[in-house]
């Protein structure tokens, strides 16, 4: 079951309710004969934070939208299969982990204006995912300053030694019916660990927009150790949506 809409327009209202826009206008006097009239000065866009959920927040600078996630890194060392998992599922084989629900990062990228595709297809026949393309950055403290790099600069080829070569996509995981009953709220899929994955996965929230199967050697991926600052740092995951500019 694809996961479509699942937010209401009453909550959506409910979450930009809580910005509150400050820009004050006051009359200004007329300048005086021959006096040169100053042009007005745009000040410096302020960022609006506005929580979606635990270690997620949704933040507003003018009409940039984006996506912060906080995060630590739980892995320096070896093969990847995700870039950002769930804490306590597959800190095994991810960079960094965070305390969310993945329904979360879903909601705030929604929010952010990105619209989810489709996650790899494995039948009939192998399609890749789809889904608004995704930057990904990523923030820490070191040595007294904040430093900000592309996501795939901690990832890296095994073969080539070269940084991870794309972007991600906002594949927009799955709805997994509750064995409960239809009544009871469905699992969403990312929530079992694949929230920002490296290999495809059907029940990856954010994916890359290329096959890439656990069974695929020629595309193996490992954590470039060098640049990843040490066990249990906490990184915030800043997700930037490319949207399609509108046409006037």
């Amino acid at each position: 079951m694809r996961l479509a809409k699942w937010f209401t327009i009453p909550f959506v209202i409910a979450i930009f309710g809580c910005v509150s826009y400050t820009e004050e206008s006051t009359p200004q006097a007329a300048p005086a004969a021959g006096e040169k009239k100053e042009e007005p000065k745009v000040a410096a866009g302020e960022t609006k934070k506005v929580p979606v959920g635990k270690n997620v927040t949704l933040e507003i600078q003018g009409e940039k939208r984006s996506v912060r996630i906080n995060a630590e890194v739980c892995l320096r060392e070896g093969i990847l299969e995700q870039l950002l998992t769930r804490k306590r599922t597959k800190e095994h084989e991810a960079i960094l982990a965070a305390e969310i629900d993945a329904r979360d990062v879903h909601l705030a990228l929604t929010l952010a204006g990105a619209e989810p595709g489709k996650v790899v297809q494995f039948r009939p026949k192998l399609a890749a995912p789809t889904g608004t393309t995704v930057k990904i950055f990523l923030e820490y403290e070191s040595k007294g300053q904040t430093m900000r790099v592309p996501a795939q600069q901690w990832v890296r080829n095994i073969k080539s030694k070269k940084d991870f070569h794309s972007d991600w996509v906002f594949a927009g995981s799955v709805l997994i019916p509750n064995p409960e009953g239809k009544d009871k709220k469905p699992f969403y899929g990312a929530n079992d660990g694949d929230v920002i994955t490296i290999c495809n996965f059907e029940s990856a929230c954010i994916d890359v927009p290329f096959l890439n199967t656990k069974d695929n050697a020629d595309l193996e991926f490992e954590a470039h150790t060098e640049r990843i600052p040490a066990l249990k740092t906490p990184v915030s995951v800043i997700l930037e949506p490319v949207l399609e500019k509108k046409k006037q």
